[in-house]
């Protein structure tokens, strides 16, 4: 395998420390990225027996804040339950937001690097036809060193894709995933609204 490196040129090296990046986020995000750490069952359960118990404190929030994703959602909704619904609506929309982002962390490099690794890959490739060609003199060449050249070219190529495509699928259902935790968490703050202003009636 080192061979195949060593014979692809220096190029080569660069996707090779893209593998190892999108190694790295693939994992980072399949630990960080599970339905029980981002929206815990029955937390909003427990959120709403506190509300109903009157045991609302500055404590119970900030702990709610810590917990999870979600808690965040809520705990914004549990700051704003003595103001309209409106007000507790966009503080839930905010809170929202910035839990999307926290969630989308890594995914742009993640995307990019899907993107980026073909071109990267073709681009170790030209350098590899011009190094070859490059280096044929006036008398001719072998046709067979030359078609051994022109194979250890496109390793990078190959490469390139080998990275590009399994990438891409992780990029793609990382998006789909944070996109249906953000509409559940949405789903669950708004239900919490509805709690509150039906005890208020």
């Amino acid at each position: 395998m080192l061979a195949i490196f060593q014979a692809a040129g220096w190029p080569i090296w660069l996707l090779l420390i893209a593998s190892i990046v999108a190694t790295a986020l693939i994992i980072e995000r399949l630990l960080y990225l599970r339905r029980g750490k981002i929206i815990p069952k029955k937390l909003l359960d427990e959120v709403v027996q506190v509300y109903r118990g009157s045991q609302v404190t500055p404590d119970i929030i900030q702990k709610l804040e810590n917990s999870s994703p979600l808690g965040i959602v809520l705990s914004a909704a549990l700051r704003n339950v003595e103001s309209p619904r409106e007000v507790m609506k966009e503080s839930i929309e905010e809170a929202g937001s910035g839990v999307a982002h926290t969630l989308e962390r890594f995914l742009t490099t993640l995307g990019t690097i899907a993107t980026l690794a073909p071109l990267m890959g073709l681009f170790g490739t030209v350098v590899g036809m011009i190094e070859i060609f490059g280096s044929q003199n006036a008398a001719g060449s072998n046709p067979a060193s030359l078609a051994h050249g022109i194979s250890v070219a496109l390793y990078n190529t190959g490469f390139g894709l080998a990275i590009a495509m399994p990438t891409l699928v992780f990029y793609r259902h990382f998006r789909a995933l944070v996109d249906s935790f953000v509409i559940e968490m949405e789903q669950q703050a708004v239900k919490f609204v509805d709690v509150v202003h039906s005890k208020r009636k």
